[in-house]
């Protein structure tokens, strides 16, 4: 219950406290992540919006990191129609690569929250489970018949000496 309340806090109490770390490492990567999609998402479809308007005045998707030159007469679409489809194709590409990588981030999140619970709950059952001189384990090989032929095997053994 405390791993539901506050991530890191079933570890602490199973007194695994080297996991602390991993869960915050964790989070803070996949924070990282919807954060720097989120802001591309966004900026990228600022940039699909204003190229699309009417407005000549808004003209965010000329300070895109094109890796080229780029000119306002490059997307005209009376001018050079070839150019503006091409451009406007690839803005649009990235906007759904962005948020799908968004919302991937987002469904990490929420699976990360779910392992550091799941985590801290088999920890906290297995937490006194018996692993003392007393237990023993012995695997070996075993023929056994199979089909009137002899087959081999292997056979494990578990004893609990009192």
């Amino acid at each position: 219950m405390l791993a539901i309340a506050l991530p890191g806090l079933g570890q602490i109490y199973n007194k695994k406290y080297w996991k602390v770390p991993i869960v915050y490492a964790g989070f803070g990567a996949i924070i990282y992540a919807v954060d720097y999609n989120g802001s591309r998402y966004n900026t990228y479809l600022k940039a699909y919006q204003d190229l699309t308007d009417e407005f000549d005045q808004t003209d965010s998707y000329l300070y895109l990191n094109w890796n080229e030159p780029v000119y306002p007469e490059d997307f005209d679409p009376v001018s050079n129609p070839s150019g503006y489809a091409w451009y406007k194709d690839r803005i649009i590409r990235q906007v759904d690569y962005y948020r799908k990588y968004r919302d991937l981030s987002y469904i990490g999140l929420a699976a990360w929250y779910l392992v550091t619970i799941l985590d801290a709950n088999v920890d906290a059952s297995l937490f006194h489970y018996d692993i003392s001189d007393e237990l023993d384990v012995e695997v070996g090989p075993v023929q056994v018949p199979l089909a009137g032929q002899p087959a081999f095997g292997v056979n494990v053994t578990m004893r609990v000496t009192f």
